[in-house]
């Protein structure tokens, strides 16, 4: 295909922002071995790195002006990309919709310069003749791809490159190590602390009581995903998260992503419904982890509210829709949940997985009366929240809880 595109004179429109990213160096050798790579870089698909890079949000910048027209004219750009994730705002804070699709079709949509296109039928471009080319023009027959992977896709390159895996790393291997049983962790490392919520853990569980008092820091709508709740992708400047890492000396080009420093508990509690596409109903108008923190009044981000909120002894919960969870199995979503003091989520309906990690980390997932939810009740988040369990609360038991609105009336659920 790459070939074929090559003769036929076609490129890749310069406001198109295109990266290569294998998962492994073997597949650097077949390209090579292919004699693939030349034409991929004249298209510039330049090898960036390996691993996770585009589908976590680590492929770069757009360019200035173009991130500035995005911005300016609030346009709903997108992403096409042979990777695994397509949450919004997950490849680049400012691309909205992202397609997954074969690496055939990514660099076709590239060439053509946008998803809006019927690829079947529409040109994606003019050859040098200034004919019009198709897909498939330029498309591959079963019998080139399965001759090419069968020339250049052998044991051999696997085992050159994974003979020395663990020699050819000298950074890795660079690295200090003790004997020592347990780890000694760095005050100063901004990647790896200890978490709070190991501190004072005991081996038998706590005791059971009521939830009194508690306010509503964020209500959201349907299908929040676990990326939503705890976002992988990059760290904005501006965010709590970016400001920590900032107090603590860090450039911003290092800042990394919040996968990268999944095992910093002070980054990642910062970064909780900090997803730069998440609504909360209790700051409208606003897109990102934002709420109103209600002794106050003030719009604030989750994080700062939450931490005023603790200062008082005051619990927290968040009402949700449908689906509350979903996506992926992310355990950060639940700590970080613990970490800002949500006491209890309030939701119609759970993904399975994200309600068990609230449980172990002594969140309680309590789900609405099948056809209720917040706003059939009128729960605006405005109201003190107190929930009645105690020691005989089992799983699936109804479990009285009151909404006590601003002007004293009660809503019993």
């Amino acid at each position: 295909m790459l070939k074929k595109q090559l003769k036929k004179g076609l490129k890749v429109p310069e406001y198109v922002k295109t990266s290569l990213a294998p998962g492994s160096k073997v597949v650097t050798g077949y390209l090579r071995g292919a004699g693939l790579q030349p034409y991929l870089d004249d298209l510039g698909f330049n090898l960036v790195g390996y691993g996770c890079t585009t589908c976590i949000g680590n492929s770069g910048p757009l360019l200035p002006e173009i991130e500035k027209a995005i911005a300016d004219e609030d346009l709903l750009v997108t992403s096409v990309l042979s990777g695994n994730r397509n949450f919004e705002g997950r490849i680049h804070p400012l691309v909205k919709a992202n397609y997954l699709a074969s690496p055939q079709l990514v660099v076709a949509y590239a060439l053509a310069g946008t998803v809006d296109i019927d690829l079947q039928n529409e040109p994606i471009g003019k050859g040098n003749d200034g004919e019009d080319v198709y897909l498939k023009d330029i498309w591959p027959s079963i019998k080139e791809v399965s001759d090419t992977v069968d020339s250049v896709v052998t044991p051999e390159l696997f085992i050159e490159e994974y003979n020395n895996v663990y020699n050819n790393n000298e950074l890795w291997n660079e690295i200090d190590v003790t004997d020592q049983p347990l780890y000694d962790f760095d005050p100063n490392s901004t990647y790896i602390q200890n978490p709070s919520f190991f501190q004072g853990l005991s081996k038998e569980p706590g005791t059971i009581v009521p939830l009194n008092g508690l306010r509503v820091m964020g209500k959201f709508g349907d299908s929040v995903t676990t990326d939503h709740i705890s976002p992988a992708g990059a760290i904005g400047k501006d965010t709590p998260a970016g400001k920590y890492l900032q107090d603590h000396q860090v450039p911003i080009r290092e800042f990394n992503s919040y996968g990268s420093r999944r095992g910093n508990h002070e980054v990642m509690v910062r970064g909780t419904f900090a997803n730069i596409r998440i609504k909360n109903q209790l700051a409208p108008g606003t897109e990102g982890g934002f709420t109103t923190y209600w002794p106050t009044n003030e719009v604030m981000p989750i994080f700062d509210a939450a931490m005023k909120y603790k200062e008082d002894g005051t619990g927290l919960v968040v009402l949700a829709g449908n689906d509350y969870g979903m996506g992926s199995s992310r355990d950060w979503a639940a700590k970080g949940t613990n970490l800002l003091g949500v006491k209890t989520v309030i939701a119609q309906s759970y993904e399975r997985i994200h309600r068990s990690n609230l449980v172990m980390m002594g969140v309680l997932p309590l789900e609405f009366k099948k056809g209720e939810s917040a706003d059939s009740l009128g729960l605006d988040g405005t109201e003190e929240i107190s929930v009645n369990i105690d020691e005989n609360v089992q799983p699936h038991d109804y479990v009285k809880v009151t909404a006590k609105k601003q002007d004293g009336d009660l809503v019993r659920i």
